[in-house]
């Protein structure tokens, strides 16, 4: 992982269930990078896309079994980050 802001945040997860959350909750996922805890994707997603964050949580996925041919393998574990913001802000994004 970088050491700045850039590196923690890999993507934003656009997802249906994501799209409903923005909506109604004012929350929203994003795809962070597994070393990142709470405090670094607070501070990320609130100088990147210049909002409020109230509240954090983060869930780590596991990879899925996947075959190629006669070899089985996984897809890569990753982390994933649900943020909630202040009721005044908005990411435009989604």
């Amino acid at each position: 992982m970088k050491n700045d802001i850039y590196g923690i945040l890999i993507r934003p997860l656009i997802t249906e269930k994501g799209t409903h959350q923005s909506q109604t909750r004012n929350a929203y996922s994003f795809e962070v990078a597994p070393q990142a805890n709470k405090a670094q994707i607070r501070q990320a997603v609130e100088k990147i896309y210049k909002v409020r964050v109230v509240e954090v949580r983060t869930a780590n996925r596991k990879g899925k079994p996947r075959r190629a041919g006669y070899k089985w393998g996984t897809t890569s574990h990753w982390k994933k980050a649900f943020v909630v913001l202040h009721e005044d802000d908005r990411i435009d994004l989604f």
